[in-house]
């Protein structure tokens, strides 16, 4: 049985993202093209937030993120979700400033996913937020994605 992992936005906006010469963020544009040619190793879901998301900004690269998209499972933002991440806000999991962050992670809890892959260090992926995200959606009952960056599940691969 493949994994399920839910794709987070920031995930497809370095996959269409102009080449950088910043090195930190053009390694993660290539570890994250890398993760695209791997992914039918997985059952991928996004959600109505990521195509919230996708399709803002500039309209030719809004297009491309939209069509990348195109071939997942989408996964509708339902009570439950919406309740999960306000109780994700409410405990301080997740900054009241970022609502769209804790629906990602609440969506990806409520569906059963096994993996959230991000790449949104600051307010996803980190030690700190981990933490309380895992305390906080237990706590609610469900069971919490793993939480981690292309180049985390890729591992050696990349």
């Amino acid at each position: 049985m493949k994994q399920k992992i839910y794709i987070e936005t920031s995930v497809v906006s370095y996959l269409i993202a102009n080449s950088s010469r910043n090195l930190i963020v053009a390694a993660r544009q290539a570890t994250t093209i890398a993760l695209w040619e791997q992914l039918s190793y997985y059952d991928v879901f996004i959600s109505d937030i990521v195509l919230q998301e996708s399709a803002k900004g500039n309209k030719n690269l809004a297009e491309k993120r939209t069509q990348a998209l195109i071939a997942f499972s989408v996964l509708q933002i339902d009570d439950e979700a919406k309740q999960l991440a306000q109780e994700l806000i409410n405990s301080k999991s997740i900054p009241e400033k970022c609502p769209e962050d804790a629906l990602h992670i609440a969506v990806a809890a409520v569906n059963g996913m096994d993996i959230v892959v991000t790449w949104n260090f600051k307010h996803i992926n980190n030690p700190f937020t981990r933490k309380r995200i895992r305390e906080n959606i237990e706590q609610h009952g469900w069971n919490c994605p793993e939480l981690c960056s292309p180049e985390e599940l890729l591992g050696d691969e990349v």
